[in-house]
């Protein structure tokens, strides 16, 4: 019998939805044995084209690497900062971008975009839907994450190419997120680009196009 979700129910997944956050400031403690792979667990219910599960997680322990990936993060920053406009330019560089140091967990996931898992189901047309099944795992993840009180930061200033050959991955996958996980610093209400004065979020009546 499928289960019922009542109102109640629904009031608390939209504090969820509204609670999650891209979290950049860390504890440093770790994340209980187990963590990542029950969240992981959880992303892989994630719809998928083809029922392909495109999705290749990859935790990075390895203090070498994440080194690597620290000094591409920082090379990428460096330029996109030089690449504000002069008005931007202010407001970028009191961004805190990243959480690699001190974020306890590190999770790069890629899309496999040559598995025959699913038999090319829904991608002759939108070949791309691979990689759109990658990121509604990452979305579940975030927010399993989030309802255990984990934060989740999405750290896009990186090169794809350097990170697959730090984390010597197959040609075939596609990086689509690097991403740091642990216990936030402090909760925050409202986004931390929205209260930096970064940008605004707008209403969804804003996106909605009628026809």
């Amino acid at each position: 019998m499928a289960p019922v979700f009542d109102e109640p129910f629904r009031q608390t997944l939209r504090a969820l939805f509204a609670w999650r956050r891209d979290v950049r400031r860390f504890r440093a403690d770790p994340l209980p044995a187990g963590t990542i792979e029950r969240l992981v667990g959880l992303a892989a219910l994630a719809p998928s084209v083809g029922l392909s599960q495109p999705w290749r997680f990859v935790l990075v322990e390895d203090e070498t690497r994440r080194a690597a990936v620290r000094a591409d993060f920082a090379a990428a920053n460096a330029a996109a900062l030089a690449a504000q406009r002069p008005g931007r330019a202010a407001c970028y560089a009191r961004l805190k971008l990243a959480g690699l140091d001190e974020a306890p967990s590190q999770l790069a996931v890629f899309a496999d975009c040559e598995t025959g898992q699913g038999h090319g189901l829904g991608r002759h047309t939108m070949p791309q839907m691979a990689e759109y099944s990658v990121v509604a795992a990452v979305h579940t993840l975030w927010l399993a994450a989030r309802a255990e009180g984990i934060g989740m930061g999405w750290v896009s200033i990186l090169s794809p190419r350097n990170i697959s050959e730090i984390l010597e991955i197959p040609a075939s996958w596609k990086l689509i997120g690097y991403f740091c996980l642990g216990y936030p610093a402090r909760e925050e209400g409202v986004p931390m680009l929205e209260s930096a004065g970064w940008e605004w979020r707008r209403p969804a009546a804003a996106f909605l196009v009628r026809r």
